[in-house]
């Protein structure tokens, strides 16, 4: 007789924070107390975004870092604009899709849960052929260029003393580099830095921390710092860095990153509900964001907190929009308006408001560190569509489509939310419903990121927190026979990994952090106000 497996059932809640002064939220504590410290010494949102998402880069390099892209929404109180930065991946422009054909055997790939059909060797996936063009360091220095206060210099010098000290290696880090230990272990460079003795690192016990040295990372941070940040894309680090991908097979050359440009763009700009609502566009998640609040506007949300029509129109929102993005948009074809990832949120006393979500795509994305500058590069060749000929398939020099989200809402009682979310293709369902939470329910940070979610996000499942109430679970099953609950623990990411910052109009500040990340954590300026409060029942 098969045995069921014994099983442990938690209630995993991380309060939100309140302070003064600005606030910073991140997936790392480290990261968010950098922010704070710039918002502290006089920067602006704009300078503590920046430095949080370089050093989050160092001591989170499984979701993020400078050998990967992302996008930054900013809102300027004093010129009351928005403007979005665009500094995603691109393709090499010698890739082909001849690159990466089709292995008909193997069906459909649930890699990065994309549901695309399966590369031969599953090269756009992981390895050198995985890697796209990373326009990380130069969206950092326009940003901070147009918008910021602070140097460059100032702005990433916590980062670089963090890639000095080291990674640091608690139960989390040990659990993901464990993981993920197979695949980099067929890498040189990621093998001697992730798996130094041929094993995954271990932390010093009971609670301590120890460090893994980031000896080629940390000189690369130190010589961006010297040189400024066109030393990654001209000169001796740029050909070092081709040096690296060319002999492993990849084909960026000193052309793609010389060439390689970030944007600032206009925002796409709807009203819900009464609140402004800010996303990017173009290759984003935006305008899915936008299409689907278009769909939510129809439906009355009656009650105070959301039953189960509310749930179902959350379910049927997503599909409608997900089918049409899946099919309809890529640079291939024009936007609306025109995986493991990184999200944080940034509020500073003067209004300025940032919402940034950068990404090397899977976790470590394509397993490779380059051996002579520390780079854990990313896979964003998997964002495209292996099949021809569709809005989203390869061309050299092409731009993928990608599922950030990074979204700025203005309510009408004067209160500003920065939101965004790790996670993949989780990431827009989960922005959505947070946005749903506190525009049509006006719930607090604290109500919003533990209210239960679904997750529906482009293929036939409907999956559903396991702390909906049984009439809504119930609702759900009835009416969608794919419907799966799952539970939500520490380290998983199964609904994304949001976290969402308001600025009050009385001038207080609020900030959450979705639990499944341990590390995440809220900052606010006051200098003892640094706080990690991880609830467990």
């Amino acid at each position: 007789m098969a045995r069921r497996l014994a099983q442990e059932h938690w209630t995993i809640r991380k309060p939100a924070i309140v302070g003064s002064g600005g606030i910073v939220s991140t997936q790392h504590y480290l990261a968010s107390e950098v922010g704070a410290e710039m918002l502290r010494t006089g920067g602006n949102a704009i300078d503590a975004a920046i430095a949080a998402g370089l050093a989050i880069g160092v001591v989170e390099p499984w979701s993020s870092g400078i050998g990967g892209g992302g996008y930054m929404t900013v809102h300027l109180a004093d010129k009351r604009s928005t403007k979005v930065v665009e500094f995603g991946m691109r393709a090499p422009f010698a890739s082909t899709p001849a690159d990466y054909p089709l292995d008909p055997s193997q069906g459909i790939t649930g890699a990065g849960n994309f549901n695309w059909p399966a590369v031969k060797g599953h090269v756009n996936v992981s390895g050198p052929l995985s890697i796209a063009v990373p326009g990380y360091i130069r969206g950092a220095a326009l940003a901070l260029e147009t918008f910021g206060s602070k140097s460059w210099e100032e702005i990433i010098e916590p980062a670089c003393q963090l890639a000095d000290e080291g990674l640091p290696i608690d139960w989390f880090a040990t659990m993901h580099i464990t993981n993920f230990a197979r695949g980099l272990s067929r890498f040189e460079g990621s093998k001697s830095m992730y798996l130094p003795d041929g094993f995954p690192p271990l932390g010093a016990g009971e609670g301590f921390v120890s460090r893994l040295p980031l000896t080629q990372l940390a000189k690369t941070y130190r010589t961006i710092q010297r040189e400024g940040p066109d030393a990654y894309y001209v000169g001796p680090l740029a050909q070092s860095i081709v040096a690296d991908l060319n002999e492993l097979g990849n084909k960026i050359t000193t052309r793609d990153l010389e060439e390689y440009q970030p944007f600032v763009r206009e925002p796409i700009t709807s009203i819900y509900r009464g609140a402004t609502v800010q996303t990017p566009s173009n290759m984003t998640a935006g305008p899915s964001m936008q299409q689907a609040l278009a769909i939510l506007k129809h439906h009355e949300f009656a009650s105070d907190r959301p039953n189960a029509d509310d749930v179902i129109a959350y379910v049927e929102a997503l599909r409608q929009t997900y089918e049409f993005r899946l099919s309809n948009l890529g640079e291939g074809k024009t936007q609306l308006g025109e995986n493991h990832t990184s999200h944080l949120s940034v509020a500073d006393e003067n209004g300025n408001m940032v919402a940034l979500t950068q990404t090397v795509m899977s976790p470590f994305g394509s397993l490779v560190v380059l051996p002579n500058t520390g780079l854990t590069m990313n896979n964003g060749m998997m964002w495209f569509d292996p099949l021809p000929d569709r809005p989203n398939s390869l061309v050299g020099g092409r731009h993928p489509l990608c599922n950030m989200c990074p979204t700025l809402l203005f309510r009408d009682d004067g209160t500003r939310f920065a939101v965004g979310a790790c996670g993949g293709r989780k990431i827009f369902p989960s922005v959505l419903q947070l946005t749903s939470f506190v525009l049509d329910f006006a719930m607090d940070i604290n109500d919003a990121v533990h209210q239960p979610r679904v997750d529906v996000s482009g293929n036939e499942n409907v999956w559903a927190m396991d702390h909906f109430s049984d009439d809504i679970l119930d609702a759900l099953r009835a009416k969608y026979e794919t419907t799966k609950v799952r539970s939500n623990g520490l380290g998983g990411n199964q609904f994304a990994v949001p976290q969402i910052v308001a600025a009050r109009p009385d001038g207080r500040f609020e900030g959450g952090c979705y639990v499944p990340s341990p590390h995440a954590a809220v900052a606010t300026v006051e200098a003892d106000s640094m706080r990690d409060a991880t609830t467990l029942s």
